[in-house]
């Protein structure tokens, strides 16, 4: 293990150095020795490519799993020059399959039984290869005697070592850069292999991968815009999952999905609905919607709806985080850049010390630029890469559980772009979260609060008999002393909650008055 370790070490900076990474990551250090250092491994070799091509095409020649890497890397654009967060996007899995009698062996494996007795009929021939698995079509005869389509996922093998082995040394060089780097406490390089270490072990139980279909597929229910493979639970195991087999075509033949009269406008704008819904209302949202996971269905009863795939990886965000992103997607599209400057100093994601003003005037001249174009006339990712630029200024810390909301708005940018390059996609989400902040400020959120506090309150109730029972019945010299303080308390009691339920009533009544007003604020 050691010896294996110490010789992927040599390969990986042999790999640095003759793509002249040493020259891109040690002149990033303030240590003069460092960069002496750099100057002089450069000597006599030839790095006319421009820094982020050599970056990417190194770690395509170092494997499947630093080609993961480079991919999680490049949704952190706060850590990122333009150039490299751009060339890292451009990494894909482009894998070859593993031979089929080992797909066949881990699925026999897997279930005990011979892959003739469980599926009526299975095609040898990978459908899909990635870095993590691939993927097979077959038929299988259910409890009820009727023969459906499935596909069939199946965990390359072998995986889980050479994954320890490489993220043991990241979080070797993860160290030296937090320690000689004079920005690395600020860029978190431990915490960025600590994410990427927990999307790689989350990926790799495919059971996870199941039940986070499975609750996408309940949550997207009666939306009647996204179809999501149902799991054939008899079959689903760690390394070896069974799905419905969907039949769609690729997103990314928009061509092709205009020739068959899909409404590719209305496709666009179902995709900014289908994210806005997942993150703001449900907070669990597919955060791998690169155009390979994506498909259209044309089939005449759910013709036009999106076909989501591959589920290994998905984002939570908790009632905070959801409050917090669409108050401050709401400023934004209100243009209240004040507004989203209290919001980053109120969350501590810049020092109680910055300035309102200051930080004010950074995001206007980031983002009004932006406003009122197509998005054919607007990046994105040149926007997120602006703030971040900010972000440095100010000392903003990026916080961890929103890099995945991060990369899924770039995904969404890149379909966006690739179906309606006239889409507004701040005119089209603008509605949505108008929707839903008023649902959190509304009488219907207090009686949604008030039912959840119910059941807890129910269970004290009846024991309030009880309790005062058993305290009357204890011996006491001076009853009627007490008893005239018992009343005495009675009365105060009866006049806090008269004075809560007018409270009560006067804050519902104020509520119904905000909404109204909201209302009419956000139509005038």
């Amino acid at each position: 293990m050691r010896w294996g370790r110490f010789g992927r070490g040599v390969f990986i900076v042999f790999i640095v150095l003759r793509y002249g990474l040493d020259e891109l990551v040690l002149s990033s250090f303030q240590k003069p020795w460092i960069r002496l250092l750099a100057r002089v491994l450069s000597v006599g070799r030839d790095l006319r490519s421009p820094r982020g091509v050599r970056l990417r095409e190194a770690l395509e020649r170092l494997g499947p799993i630093f080609v993961k890497f480079g991919q999680v890397l490049s949704t952190r654009r706060d850590l990122l020059a333009p150039d490299i967060a751009e060339e890292l996007a451009k990494l894909q899995d482009r894998v070859p399959p593993f031979s089929s009698a080992i797909a066949v062996a881990s699925i026999e494996r897997a279930f005990n039984r011979k892959v003739d007795d469980i599926f009526e009929t299975f095609e040898r021939e990978p459908v899909a290869s990635a870095s993590i698995a691939q993927v097979h079509f077959a038929t299988l005869r259910g409890k009820s005697g009727d023969v459906r389509e499935v596909a069939i996922k199946v965990l390359r093998p072998g995986m889980l070592p050479v994954i320890d082995k490489d993220l043991s040394l990241m979080r070797m060089m993860a160290g030296w850069v937090e320690s000689l780097s004079a920005d690395g406490k600020r860029l978190k390089p431990r915490e960025v292999v600590a994410e990427f270490d927990k999307y790689l072990h989350d990926e790799l139980d495919l059971v996870r991968e199941a039940a986070n279909a499975a609750q996408l597929r309940r949550n997207m229910q009666g939306l009647d815009l996204v179809l999501i493979p149902e799991m054939i639970w008899d079959f689903c195991h760690p390394e070896v999952i069974v799905m419905e087999r969907m039949h769609g075509l690729p997103i990314s033949q928009v061509d092709r999905l205009r020739a068959a009269g899909v409404d590719i406008p209305k496709l666009a704008r179902d995709g900014v609905t289908l994210f806005f819904t997942q993150v703001f209302r449900d907070g669990f949202f597919h955060a791998d919607m690169h155009p390979g996971n994506i498909q259209v269905s044309l089939a005449p009863e759910t013709f036009g709806r999106y076909i989501s795939l591959d589920f290994g990886i998905v984002g939570t965000l908790t009632e905070y985080d959801k409050e917090y992103l669409a108050q401050n997607f709401t400023a934004f599209f209100r243009r209240d850049y004040k507004r989203v400057a209290e919001l980053h100093i109120e969350s501590g994601w810049v020092p109680p010390e910055t300035r309102v003003d200051e930080l004010e005037s950074a995001i206007r001249a980031v983002c009004e630029p932006y406003f009122d174009r197509p998005l054919k006339e607007i990046s994105l990712g040149m926007v997120l890469m602006r703030l971040f630029q900010t972000s440095r200024r100010f000392q903003v810390e990026i916080q961890p559980q929103l890099v995945l909301l991060q990369k899924t708005l770039l995904n969404i940018e890149g379909l966006g772009r690739d179906l309606d390059p006239e889409l507004d996609l701040w005119s089209t989400a603008k509605p949505f979260l108008e929707k839903w902040m008023l649902e959190q400020i509304g009488p219907q959120k207090l009686l949604q609060e008030l039912k959840a506090q119910a059941p807890h309150y129910a269970k004290l109730l009846p024991q309030l008999p009880r309790l005062l029972h058993e305290y009357l019945k204890q011996p006491r010299q001076s009853d009627h002393r007490e008893l005239a303080q018992l009343l005495k308390e009675q009365r105060r009691t009866n006049a806090l909650l008269q004075t809560l339920v007018y409270m009560g009533l006067g804050f519902v009544a104020t509520l119904v008055l905000l909404q109204l007003w909201s209302h009419l604020a956000w139509r005038f």
